[in-house]
């Protein structure tokens, strides 16, 4: 059995937590203004992953750290105050909890060990060239032949597959189905199966960050079915619960609260009574923000499904991650447009990063708007 890290003190944790990041996490990668790719970040995951802490939201017995609300809000903290970036994670904060709770044991028992050794990469196969925001009106189809699914269509915005040596696609398999919700399955697929392509895609910052994915009568066996055939929708709203989840994490906008800080102190911007309100403000935000999410933190840890008032969090997360990166980017002035660090005295920050990387997070893992039609519908019960 794995460390029991909730047993400690939460400044215990902090402390050894604090130590481990600062420490350890190579320091040319720290506070990196993109996504990291696998071949920078592979040692740095295989670091985690031997010390059992690669996982923090897995409960103990699947190998992860099993944390509490406190502790893993402790742990993102953590990791942005030492500039650890963002790594392929989507097997780590997406796969696997929908495989522990949705999958087979011979799924888990396969995959699982995989994503932790950092032999399974994976990556998104939701949204599609006509299918984001509605995506339940996907065309991408998997048709049984013998003992595999073959799988024909394209998903678009497939964040870093070209480092992905696994996606996770959901396909339609009964076209005469009454609800276009019903009728769709979802499958897992080795990106090295004949018939799949890639293209890349830059974002606004010029990374290449997406990609589409084509499918071209691409095989996978019937045993890489998670759940029952036709009802992938439910996995799939699932799986957003903990995409919501994940993007809704505080981790983002803390990240631009600390840049924000620091250039308020060397700009003296806090003697100005209009700024300071502002901050403070956004600082009330942030603290509201962590405490929903460590709500929802709680509800995962329990293996309870994420209902659909989990939106509000992604809401209010990318919401206030925008409005950190806009004041920021005030705060600036006339630097605010110059690319990379920027020295302001003693200080180096890089403002603008925050703003590229704030604006498609209202976009992405549904929009805010249709988040709120959900709030309205589902958990308001207000009228269409």
């Amino acid at each position: 059995m794995s460390t029991d890290w909730n047993a400690l003190s939460d400044e215990a944790f902090r402390a050894e937590t604090r130590t481990f990041f600062e420490n350890e996490f190579p320091g040319h990668f720290k506070f990196l203004p993109r996504r990291m790719r696998w071949a920078e970040c592979r040692d740095w995951y295989l670091k985690l992953s031997k010390k059992g802490w690669i996982a923090p939201n897995w409960p103990r017995e699947h190998g992860g750290m099993g944390l509490s609300p406190t502790k893993l809000l402790i742990y993102f903290e953590e990791t942005e105050r030492a500039g650890v970036g963002r790594m392929p994670d989507q097997g780590i904060t997406m796969v696997g909890p929908t495989l522990i709770r949705f999958g087979n044991d011979a799924q888990r028992g396969h995959f699982l060990p995989r994503i932790l050794a950092g032999d399974a990469i994976w990556c998104q196969g939701y949204s599609e060239p006509n299918s984001g925001s509605d995506l339940a009106s996907l065309r991408t189809e998997a048709v049984p032949d013998g003992g595999d699914y073959v799988i024909n269509g394209s998903k678009i915005w497939t964040s870093m597959a070209h480092d992905a040596t696994h996606i996770y696609v959901l396909a339609r398999t009964d076209k005469a189905a009454k609800k276009k919700q019903e009728g769709i399955s979802f499958f897992l697929v080795d990106m090295k199966t004949p018939g799949i392509t890639l293209r890349t895609i830059r974002n606004i910052a010029g990374h290449e960050e997406f990609c589409q994915v084509f499918f071209d009568n691409v095989r996978t066996p019937k045993e890489n079915l998670v759940g029952e055939l036709h009802k992938g929708w439910t996995i799939a709203k699932g799986l957003l619960g903990f995409e919501r989840l994940n993007i809704g994490s505080p981790r983002r906008p803390l990240q631009a609260m600390e840049k924000l800080e620091a250039l308020a102190q060397a700009r003296g911007l806090m003697a100005d009574a209009a700024f300071a309100e502002r901050l403070t403000q956004l600082k009330l935000d942030l603290a509201d923000l962590g405490s929903l999410y460590g709500r929802y933190v709680d509800k995962a840890r329990r293996g309870e499904a994420m209902g659909p008032d989990v939106s509000m969090l992604k809401v209010w997360s990318m919401d206030t991650y925008q409005k950190l990166s806009e004041l920021l980017l005030e705060a600036a002035g006339e630097y605010a447009p110059m690319e990379g660090e920027v020295s302001f005295g003693d200080t180096a920050i890089d403002v603008l990063s925050p703003f590229y990387n704030s604006r498609p997070g209202t976009i992405y893992g549904g929009s805010n708007e249709i988040q709120r039609n959900i709030l309205a519908k589902y958990v308001l019960n207000l009228p269409s």
